[in-house]
């Protein structure tokens, strides 16, 4: 500022030119010339400019440049960022949506480039540092491929599991049939046994498959795999749902495996899982072997320098895949299964048990408890039922037949055995006498067994062998009456409107 004041006091007021000023100066004669020129532009003479102050007279020989005319209309990233989200949208068609009709947009590949420099800055991504033998990372591949039933010609697509260790990124996939939780187990259990040992951590997703209570902080991983995580001696970290960078290893192994396995079969036909199995092997030998292109050696060779001297050792067995399902005990303390009912405690009816099915066997567990074992029953609609689990009443109606029901009447006496013939012969099944010969066992107890022939001999004296008029006349103590039969007709005058008992029999 100094040296522009003193520009136009050498000039304009001494008279020194252009060349001399700049020599006193030391500033550049074209710089000299710039000053001069746009003082007389401003209308700024020595007087005027002795007046002004510093930032004035800056102001007036240096006004700030007509806004220059826009190039381009800039975009809303932060709606592209948005729109990106939702299914289907790429940036080919946002960039059109954004250039259609406007003359100030930019060419495709500006907008990209401007959009990933805009997305950067949003997050930073933390670098993991796997360590040899800590960590495989499983999902399941988003591409199908398709088995062709060889007898019907129905199509149905194949899932695609894929694992890979962290510290080597040693990669495992096979096919299954569903993604449900015994092919997930079923699969890790294969991952296990190709790598040859046991990682101290399982990182999947979160899928209701094997996670039981899905949660960013506490999730809770369920039955079936934690008991592949007890027998295998591992634990499982579930990433955070949508959280793909938690689990960078798979994501990178499932898009290796769509494109360096699956797009080498996408021309082939498969006919079952085990031909599908077979030819994604024998690609895995190649894609484990292939080099790195920024590192030295391949999976295989880092494989065998980081992963494999740090990994457990395999169990002795094999895990067996079992089943697990939520089953409400009915009011009859069974559960039903696959359309066949199996007994539980009947303290148990109304509450809810999961059953463990694997092996041949079903087992029930009441909480943490095994409540009730049974054989694995084909048989739909059949019943698979313990004495132990019923109610002692019901145990004793079963343990009654009608042999046993006969000679426990004629213990009594000949009128009980006759009443309890009866209710066998006059029922359309002899079960349904059942409930009243226990009923006569009762009042056997209360009122003793002279009292109850007594009681049966006067109800098969006016026809009526139930268990109801055998009580009231024990109630009414009318077993303790004599019991008198009815006159007969020979002792009545003869005459025809007198018919005498038999006639109401």
């Amino acid at each position: 500022m100094r040296q522009l004041r003193q520009t136009l006091r050498l000039h304009l007021e001494s008279g020194l030119s252009l060349r001399e000023v700049s020599r006193v100066l030391g500033i550049g004669k074209t710089t000299i010339g710039d000053i001069v020129r746009n003082a007389r532009a401003a209308g700024v003479d020595w007087a005027v400019a002795h007046t002004l102050s510093d930032e004035q007279l800056e102001a007036r020989l240096y006004r700030p440049a007509a806004p220059r005319a826009a190039r381009h209309l800039e975009p809303d990233y932060a709606h592209i960022h948005q729109e990106l989200k939702r299914a289907g949208v790429t940036l080919q068609l946002l960039w059109e949506e954004y250039a259609r009709a406007n003359p100030l947009a930019y060419k495709y590949t500006s907008f990209c480039i401007k959009y990933r420099e805009w997305a950067m800055t949003l997050k930073r991504s933390m670098r993991q540092l796997h360590v040899g033998g800590e960590k495989l990372f499983i999902d399941y591949a988003g591409q199908t491929v398709p088995i062709v039933d060889a007898g019907t010609g129905e199509i149905r697509p194949a899932q695609i599991f894929v694992a890979a260790l962290g510290a080597s990124s040693y990669t495992y996939a096979c096919a299954t049939a569903t993604q449900t939780a015994p092919d997930w187990v079923g699969s890790l259990i294969g991952a296990l046994e190709f790598i040859g040992g046991v990682p101290r951590l399982i990182v999947p997703d979160q899928p209701r498959a094997l996670i039981a209570q899905p949660d960013r902080y506490e999730p809770g991983v369920g039955r079936l795999l934690q008991e592949f995580c007890d027998h295998y001696g591992t634990a499982c970290l579930p990433a955070r749902p949508a959280h793909p960078r938690d689990k960078p290893k798979a994501e990178a192994a499932v898009l290796l495996v769509e494109r360096w396995i699956l797009a080498r079969l996408r021309n082939r036909r498969f006919f079952s899982l085990g031909e599908l199995n077979a030819a994604i092997g024998e690609l895995l030998v190649q894609l484990n072997s292939r080099p790195f292109k920024k590192l030295p050696g391949s999976r295989r060779e880092a494989f065998e320098r980081l992963d494999r001297p740090a990994l457990g050792a395999l169990p002795p067995t094999r895990m067996p895949i079992v089943r697990f399902k939520r089953a409400r005990v009915n009011i009859d303390y069974h559960v039903e299964l696959d359309a066949h009912y199996y007994s539980v405690p009947h303290r148990l009816v109304r509450t809810e048990v999961e059953l463990r099915i694997g092996g041949g066997t079903v087992e029930a567990y009441a909480g943490q408890q095994r409540v009730a074992v049974h054989p694995y029953s084909a048989v739909r609609g059949g019943f698979t039922t313990t004495p132990e689990h019923m109610p002692a009443s019901h145990r004793a109606h079963r343990e009654w037949t009608p042999a046993k029901l006969v000679a426990w009447g004629e213990g009594v006496g000949a009128a009980c055995a006759a009443l309890v013939r009866w209710q066998m012969q006059h029922r359309p099944h002899p079960e349904q006498g059942y409930r009243a010969c226990l009923g006569l066992r009762r009042l056997a107890r209360t009122y003793g067994a002279e009292r109850l022939e007594a009681a049966c001999a006067r109800a098969m004296s006016i026809r009526s062998p139930r268990f109801k008029t055998v009580d009231a006349i024990l109630k009414s103590g009318m077993d303790r009456q004599p019991l008198h039969t009815a006159p007969t007709q020979a002792s009545l005058p003869l005459h025809e409107n007198l018919r005498g008992p038999d006639y109401y029999h």
